[in-house]
């Protein structure tokens, strides 16, 4: 049965809208924020433990199905009146799915398959560039992502981004990168970062057979040098007068190449 929420003041509500803001509250709470039908039924879908479920009226009342099983996935659902809805809200046209998830554990290093393609991603910023790789790596058959510092992967903005991808894709966090590829370097697999330098050896060139694992750098800043000494650098040949690429667009391409 779902039960009525009609009150901004709703302590579960000030506590779902404090988690989708803040890093530090998820860590704390061991929970995540999701926003939109397809997220909330693709955690359902998952197998992701639903803490809460949170519906709009009005969403009831369209998505009758949907919401019945989403609901039937979490262990407590609510249905919220228009002006909890417009709180709870991160975008500005919302659907009126809502849910708070239990935490995963982290893939680790031992995850890793070292036969497999893998995009690893250097203190990445952005978490709209975080969900566009991952929903492209997801596309593309990339075994995961390796991934150290950067945006929180349980954004809001970077579970949107990635429209599920995040869910359902490895992710494999790292407190040292460099240590990371020292790792699977040492078991056999390639090793190569992306670099705009022209003396960099073309990635339609690169050898793509067998193990990979290909690192983006900081939007900012790109590959730090640590990591450039572990890798060979390649280079995404470009005409005209750009400089660089986005580094999701860097990652896409980058993909293609080892998925080709």
């Amino acid at each position: 049965m779902m039960i009525s929420i009609d009150s901004v003041s709703n302590e579960r509500i000030k506590s779902a809208v404090k988690i989708a803001s803040s890093n530090k509250t998820r860590r704390q709470t061991g929970m995540f924020f999701l926003e939109g039908l397809r997220l909330c039924r693709d955690a359902a879908v998952t197998g992701y433990e639903i803490d809460s479920f949170f519906v709009s009226r009005r969403a009831y009342e369209k998505f009758t199905e949907d919401a019945d099983f989403i609901a039937e996935k979490a262990q407590h659902s609510f249905i919220v009146s228009e002006l909890v809805e417009n709180k709870l809200g991160v975008t500005q046209t919302s659907q009126g799915f809502y849910c708070l998830c239990r935490l995963r554990e982290d893939f680790g290093v031992a995850d890793i398959d070292f036969s497999g393609k893998y995009i690893a991603l250097e203190n990445i910023q952005d978490p709209a560039n975080l969900g566009a790789v991952a929903r492209t790596a997801e596309a593309l058959g990339i075994s995961g992502i390796i991934a150290e510092g950067g945006c929180d992967i349980y954004s809001p903005k970077a579970q949107r981004a990635a429209m599920g991808s995040l869910l359902r894709l490895p992710v494999i966090r790292c407190e040292s990168l460099s240590d990371t590829l020292a790792f699977l370097g040492g078991n056999g697999m390639k090793l190569y970062a992306t670099t705009p330098e022209d003396s960099a050896e073309k990635i339609t060139l690169c050898d793509m057979t067998g193990g990979i694992v290909a690192v983006i750098g900081n939007e900012a800043n790109g590959v730090s040098d640590e990591v450039f000494s572990l890798c060979k650098k390649v280079t995404i040949p470009m005409l005209g007068r750009a400089e660089s690429l986005n580094a999701s667009m860097a990652a896409a391409i980058t993909m293609w190449e080892m998925m080709r």
